[in-house]
């Protein structure tokens, strides 16, 4: 196992370089040019730190100025080398934005990422595997067909509709105030709050984006495992369980519960870019400062540095997630032994 987690952990690394080639060339590839967004004043700050433009110097200049400044002019592989050579130090750079270093940006929105990620995951199997076994079990009863018909509507319905939706009917507009329409916390939030009326106040703040980050997910993975639990009842050493008299509950929970989570664990590394990709969605449409929303104003702003840590941080992310996942195989059945080979 430490052998097999070792080579992994390397193989992280040029995996990490291809990810963050590819993404460094789809950004100074795209369209826009944030050296003309600085020197059309289009980017906050333009009249501030930095290069001085004088009235008369012409835009093709002054283009120059920034473009020098902020070091697009080289070639693009030079580029990437100076950025990965900064980022062995976690040296992201200042923002093109606002002239602020990136790495507090990122240290300060990213335990809010990690928060709503974290509790959507745990919502996610909570919900799912449940809904599976019960499926699984009560195969073709009207229960069943319910649970298999909202699933199959949650799974297709996008994101960015039912938080909007959401936004307009229950979070204050003109139906229904049941959850806030975004922010952490309340307005009238105070510092001297006792615990449990933070707890309470951050709940209710965070319910709502957890539920619309996750529903897809817990749709998706509820079908997967009631899959996978009718694939394991139909195995012989099942029929053998119940030959000895054990009672039916002990036959599921003992023998096919556990071998019907094997697939849902591998699907771990399939739904942390999903539930990344989807927090940019949530956090925008609901002000939640966390990466998400960050990435989303960075990538308007042409800001190449704050887009590329942020890149950065959801491919680290995303690769320690496979990593874990192909770990927690091993817990999940016994019969898998990393790095050992029959002789």
């Amino acid at each position: 196992m430490a052998s097999y987690a070792l080579q992994r952990l390397l193989l992280i690394v040029p995996t990490f370089i291809g990810i963050t080639l590819i993404g460094f060339l789809i950004m100074r590839l795209a369209p826009g040019d944030p050296a003309e967004l600085r020197a059309a004043g289009g980017l906050a700050g333009a009249g501030g730190a930095g290069v001085s433009i004088d009235k008369q110097v012409s835009v093709d200049e002054a283009v120059a100025q920034w473009r020098n400044q902020y070091g697009l002019d080289r070639p693009l592989q030079v580029q990437y080398a100076i950025w990965l050579k900064n980022l062995v130090t976690l040296d992201f750079g200042e923002s093109f934005k606002d002239n602020q270093p990136v790495w507090g940006k990122i240290a300060e929105r990213l335990p809010v990422t990690i928060k709503l990620n974290i509790l959507s995951i745990l919502v996610v199997y909570l919900v799912a595997i449940p809904l599976g076994v019960y499926s699984a079990t009560h195969t073709r009863t009207l229960g069943d067909q319910v649970t298999t018909i909202t699933a199959f509507i949650l799974f297709a319905v996008p994101t960015v509709w039912a938080a909007t939706m959401a936004l307009v009917f229950i979070c204050g507009g003109d139906f229904f105030y049941l959850f806030p329409p975004g922010g952490l916390s309340s307005i009238d939030y105070r510092p001297d709050w006792p615990f449990w009326r933070k707890i309470k106040d951050q709940a209710w703040h965070l319910f709502l984006p957890v539920v619309l980050l996750s529903y897809g997910g817990f749709a998706g993975l509820s079908r997967y495992m009631r899959a996978s639990m009718l694939e394991v009842l139909g195995q012989d050493y099942v029929q053998v369980a119940r030959a000895k008299g054990l009672l039916e509950r002990v036959v599921i929970m003992k023998h096919v519960v556990r071998n019907s989570l094997i697939p849902l664990v591998t699907m771990l590394a399939s739904l942390l870019p999903a539930l990344i990709g989807g927090s940019v969605i949530i956090e925008t449409i609901f002000s939640i400062p966390g990466l998400g929303q960050l990435g989303y104003e960075s990538v308007r702003a042409r800001d190449y540095p704050t887009v590329m840590a942020l890149y950065s941080v959801s491919a680290v992310l995303t690769l320690i997630g496979i990593l874990l996942s192909d770990l927690l195989l091993s817990v999940v059945d016994p019969r898998i032994a990393f790095g050992r080979r029959q002789a």
